[in-house]
């Protein structure tokens, strides 16, 4: 049996992914970036014993992309198969990273496997496929980046169930940390210490709060001989900020919480 990845639960969505999966229906995850929404995919995937086949979605993500497209070879035109449609043919789950960054009209092509029709019609070559019980279509976004050019149309939106995640509690971010990197008690709650001080901030000089993969990236440098300062440096002050009087604010942050 393949070893699952990692993985704490908040709360109850084990069972609210096992039964959306059970009854064929599509599932949107919410959550800040770094929250785990991914991690929570893979680890689902490989519970449930399916491929995942994941799509990070940006500006230029078109229904090509996802469905397929005609390419030319030594022996002349033959048709792709996007992701999309090898998860459907496959009984695969696909997972459409921060979806809402796909353009509008891409976004269209989920229409029909987001209904009791659960098909997928490929107009230039004709077919019309049928989803297996097995596939099932996920999507996610960060709800902290919606605005009126980059939300979800509520029509889309009331196709899927949903789930919300965020930054886990203190002790349960504190057992992911040991978790996944093996650092121990006192660091570990000395880092999660500081990504609670650093996500105070997040409204005042943040756009984005200290993510818990940050602090496994911070404890990861820690654990490997690297300075505590400077991994938090490294890991979480700089990929926050790039304005130099913000860096300097959250490294007084850092150097209080390390004693210094």
């Amino acid at each position: 049996m393949t070893e699952l990845p990692f993985y704490k639960p908040q709360g109850n969505e084990i069972a609210l992914f096992e039964h959306a999966y059970k009854h064929q229906l599509p599932m949107l995850i919410k959550g800040p970036t770094g929250c785990g929404k991914t991690r929570f995919i893979n680890y689902m995937a490989a519970k449930l014993g399916r491929s995942v086949y994941t799509v990070a979605c940006h500006d230029d993500l078109t229904a090509a992309d996802l469905v397929g497209r005609h390419l030319i070879g030594d022996s002349g035109t033959f048709w792709s198969d996007g992701p999309l449609t090898r998860a459907v043919r496959e009984g695969a789950i696909c997972y459409l990273d921060e979806v809402v960054e796909a353009r509008k009209d891409t976004t269209v092509v989920l229409h029909p496997l987001t209904d009791d029709r659960r098909i997928l019609p490929i107009e230039r070559t004709g077919e019309t496929l049928h989803a297996p019980p097995e596939f099932m279509l996920v999507v996610s976004y960060n709800p902290g980046y919606q605005n009126l050019l980059k939300g979800m149309k509520p029509s889309t939106r009331q196709r899927f169930l949903a789930a919300s995640f965020d930054f886990p509690e203190t002790e349960l971010e504190q057992e992911v940390l040991i978790g996944e990197t093996g650092v121990d008690k006192v660091l570990a709650k000395r880092l999660v210490t500081l990504a609670h001080a650093l996500r105070s901030l997040k409204d005042h000089d943040l756009e984005e709060a200290a993510s818990t993969r940050l602090l496994v990236y911070t404890a990861t440098l820690i654990l490997g001989g690297y300075d505590p300062v400077e991994a938090c440096r490294a890991a979480l002050v700089e990929p926050l900020t790039d304005d130099e009087e913000t860096a300097a604010a959250l490294m007084e942050v850092v150097e209080i919480t390390f004693g210094i």
